[in-house]
Parts: structure tokens; C-alpha cells; sequence
């Protein structure tokens, strides 16, 4: 039997699937894949195995016995392929390539993660609308829609949410950390979306169409809330005085002419105001800001349309001049 590990030969085979192995006890363990045999039962849990080292290996998890430890940082494995697969981290290591794209990874089960970008497979279906995806990971994030599980909650206001990268971004309200930065202005943003999104300010990029009549916007949510102009869609009705409205933010001022609600206060003297535009007009007085000028004589006025009203005068001096 031994002689067999130099000549490759493999005298025992599986007469379910033709599998060979070198020794008798080889083919019998390989033999439980088949027939669901786990004869090897773990005295803490009752958990039962194919083989008696997936059981050892097993035990590890009740004693917290991490016999294989990385010489870089010192991180203890169960288990000795885990170790080996860890210390890439270290290493750089990334020996599975992509045989369509050519980009490697570290681990074997990314590659095939990976892979199913190339052949559009998407094995993981939703029980409940069957929708499917590529990942185990993106499943369980999508069924939390139908749930309405949101296992994260933010320590600092108790606030919750379906997946852990939406808890990380919000964290960041509390903390002001702002680790994306704008190479062309240098402004700050605390998640990548909104400064892939701010960008399209520098590059000009209007991603999205309308099919109507070919207008393009930086960001889906103006295209959505264009396409509302084709086809007469006002979502936001109020139930007071049954005002319909495109857009959310309208919806939310027009709201306040019946709550009262005043959110906007001046630093200066303390009045409120239901828009926040209201209130940097108001401001200017404090300020005297006189933000608006006329191209005819130079005049500044505090607001758009009192500058409109003081170019009259120009036009009927114009009109007298005729």
C-alpha cells in the first residue's frame, strides 16, 4: 500500500462514483459522502461527523483550541488550511485566476464567486418574490425586505438596519468621519456613493436618460423625479388639503403651512422660518449681503426678485427712450 504513493497507482475504488484511494480505509471514509454515514459524535453538542479528524477538528470550537498560529501577527486557526489561507493576507498571495478576465484572488470559493459575473449564474433564489443572485451573502440581505429584519443597531440612537454597511455609513452622522475625499475640490463625503455621485459635478457625466425626451441627470433619483413631468405622476398627496406634489421635499414645506411648523431659526434674533431659503434671505439683513446685482447700474439688492422688480426700471426708462 505504501508503494502506491510513489507510483500514483490507487488500487481501491468507489463503485458509486469510480473514485480511487490508495488504502481500504481511505475508500470507506470516502464511502460516507454517498451513503450520509456519520458515525463519529461529539460528546458536547451531539453534532455528528463523516471522519474521525473532522470530528477533532470540530471539538477545537468547545475548548477554543487554536492549535496552528500565523508567525506574522500571531492569529490562531482551528484548523491547519485556514492558517494557510490566512497568512496570504500577509503575503499577497493570489494563486486562482480567472481564466476569463485574468484577475486573481487569494481564496478558491472567491474565484467561484467571481466566475459567476462571467457565466451569469445566479444559483440563490428568494422563496418569496423568486428573485436570484449571484451570492449566499446578497440573498439573506435581500430576504430582510420581506422580513423587515434589521438585525444592526446604531449604539449612539438605537436606530436599526438591514445590513451592516448601512450601519457603518450612518455611525458616521455621529462621529463626522468623512473618509471620501474629492481629488478635483477636496470635499468630504462619509460614503463612496454620494462621491462617485458629487464627481459628475467635475466630469460632466449624465449617466442617466430620459426616454421621453433625451434629457440626461447625474443621478437616478432626478431622472425618476423628471419622468414625473411626462407622465403626471404627483406622489406625495396631502391629506389636508389634498395637494399633490412631484417631489417629497415640496411635499414636506408645503406640509408646514398646516402643521406651523417653523424648523429654520435665525442665530441672529431668533425668528423661525418654514424654508431654509427663507431664512438665508433673511439673514442678509443682519449681514446686509446684497448678493444680487444689476448688469444696467450696479445696484445689489438681497434677493433674486427684488432684482427682478429694479430692472423694470430699466425697461420702462427703455420703453421712454423709444
Amino acid at each position: 500500500m505504501h508503494q502506491s504513493i510513489h507510483t500514483g497507482e490507487k488500487p481501491c475504488s468507489c463503485s458509486d462514483c469510480g473514485k480511487g484511494f490508495n488504502t481500504p480505509a481511505q475508500l470507506i471514509s470516502h464511502q460516507r459522502v454517498h451513503t450520509g454515514e456519520k458515525p463519529y459524535i461529539c460528546s458536547d453538542c451531539w453534532k455528528s461527523f463523516r471522519t474521525v479528524d473532522m470530528l477533532k477538528r470540530h471539538q477545537h470550537i468547545h475548548t477554543g483550541e487554536k492549535p496552528y498560529s500565523c508567525t506574522d501577527c500571531g492569529k490562531g486557526f482551528i484548523t491547519s488550511p485556514e492558517l494557510i489561507s490566512h497568512q496570504r493576507v500577509h503575503t499577497g498571495e493570489k494563486p486562482y485566476s480567472c481564466s476569463d478576465c485574468g484577475k486573481s484572488f487569494s481564496h478558491l470559493h472567491i474565484l467561484k464567486c467571481h466566475q459567476r459575473i462571467h457565466t451569469g449564474e445566479k444559483p440563490f433564489s428568494c422563496s418569496d418574490c423568486g428573485k436570484s443572485f449571484s451570492y449566499l451573502e446578497i440573498l439573506k440581505n435581500h430576504q430582510r425586505i420581506h422580513t423587515g429584519e434589521k438585525p444592526y443597531s446604531c449604539s449612539d440612537c438605537g436606530k436599526s438596519f438591514s445590513q451592516i454597511a448601512n450601519l457603518t455609513t450612518h455611525k458616521r452622522i455621529h462621529t463626522g468621519e468623512k473618509p471620501y475625499s474629492c481629488s478635483d475640490c477636496g470635499t468630504s463625503f462619509s460614503n463612496l456613493y454620494t462621491l462617485k455621485c458629487h464627481q459628475r459635478i467635475h466630469t460632466g457625466e449624465k449617466p442617466f436618460s430620459c426616454t421621453d425626451c433625451g434629457k440626461g441627470f447625474s443621478l437616478m433619483n432626478n431622472l425618476t423625479i423628471h419622468k414625473r413631468i411626462h407622465t403626471g405622476e404627483k406622489p406625495y398627496s396631502c391629506s389636508d388639503c389634498g395637494e399633490s406634489f412631484i417631489r417629497s421635499r415640496e411635499f414636506t414645506v408645503h406640509r408646514r403651512v398646516h402643521t406651523g411648523e417653523k424648523p429654520y431659526s435665525c442665530s441672529h434674533c431668533g425668528m423661525n422660518f418654514p424654508v431654509l431659503s427663507n431664512l438665508k434671505n433673511h439673514q442678509r439683513i443682519h449681514t446686509e449681503e446684497k448678493p444680487h446685482s444689476c448688469s444696467d447700474c450696479g445696484k445689489s439688492v438681497t434677493k433674486s426678485d427684488g432684482l427682478a422688480r429694479h430692472q423694470r426700471v430699466h425697461t420702462r426708462e427703455a420703453l421712454l427712450l423709444l
